[in-house]
């Protein structure tokens, strides 16, 4: 039996070198981050997912990368799920979102995957959307571009410290999801790019 875990902690990307700093990989970042901050070797392979566990705010967590590329996200984390028992209340996911400006942040409790494949394919696998879930900005408007080339095309220098930023937002916001509850980590951390007025969801 593997060690009792109390929360699985997601980042969706895609593996290999070539997708490492693009924005559709900022959710493995997010998990870089976690690792690095909270001392977790995310190198076991666990169900088609690179893991580790240890401590973050307080409760153990297993940090997870799936290798299966993003359309089949899902069924790394189903796989997951089952054999550490866990509910779906207990899993939170980090992706980019092209629907959010560039560095903003929403922590949602449960909804639709909007298009985003990784999410849609999780939720097509545990045939539920109650749970919660860190989407990070993408979208850097007529500076970037839409669709799939932008996403799967490397960012810049400046632009990949930015990202790196944001992650580091993310993995604070996801510290308080697992310490403080969804509810408060929303108010403390939902927001836009900086000097825009905040959004309401």
């Amino acid at each position: 039996m593997p060690d009792q875990v109390d929360f699985l902690v997601v980042g969706l990307g895609n593996p290999g070198e070539a997708y490492e700093f693009t924005p559709h990989n900022i959710g493995f970042l997010v998990i870089d981050r976690l690792a690095e901050e909270h001392s977790i070797r995310v190198t076991r392979k666990e169900c088609d997912a690179r893991v580790g566990s240890g401590l973050v705010g307080g409760r153990r967590v297993l940090l997870v990368k799936p290798q299966t590329f993003m359309n089949e996200s899902g069924r790394s984390v189903h796989g997951l799920l089952g054999r550490y028992e866990l509910k779906p209340d207990c899993l939170i996911v980090v992706y980019d979102e092209l629907d959010l400006p560039w560095e903003s942040l929403r922590i949602r409790p449960n909804g639709s995957a909007a298009g985003h494949n990784g999410m849609r394919s999780i939720i097509a696998h545990l045939r539920t959307q109650m749970f919660p879930r860190v989407r990070v900005g993408v979208d850097r408007g007529r500076e970037g571009g839409r669709g799939k080339d932008y996403l799967l095309s490397p960012m810049k220098r400046s632009e990949r410290q930015e990202m790196e930023e944001m992650a580091g937002h993310a993995a604070k916001a996801i510290e308080s999801i697992i310490a403080e509850g969804v509810e408060k980590s929303m108010a403390m951390y939902n927001r836009r790019a900086q000097g825009s007025q905040q959004e309401e969801e």
